[in-house]
């Protein structure tokens, strides 16, 4: 049991799955704002996708590059999702 442990202790601090969370939790995040498209909702969004970005960023120092690369696409599609939820008229 100790094991399951470690293994689950060492794959949350890996840069990837950190990335590829933060990436999972902004298209949530982009998600709630596009069906509820409140100020708050946005914003809540933006920040998420911001975090993303940086967590994206250092996992870009990784050598699974096709990880970095698909989470890097995953979010490129949350981040045009959010930018055209903006351009509606619903930026802050």
């Amino acid at each position: 049991m100790s094991r399951a442990r470690t293994d689950s202790s060492l794959q949350s601090q890996n840069p990837i799955s950190q990335a590829q969370n933060s990436v999972h939790n902004a298209h949530n995040a982009v998600t709630q704002a596009q069906s509820h498209p409140t100020e708050q909702m946005i914003e809540q969004a933006n920040t998420a996708v911001e975090r993303a970005e940086r967590a994206v960023e250092q996992a870009g120092l990784s050598h699974n590059q096709l990880a970095v690369e698909q989470a890097q696409a995953d979010l490129a599609e949350d981040e045009a999702a959010l930018a055209s939820l903006e351009n509606d008229g619903f930026s802050s």
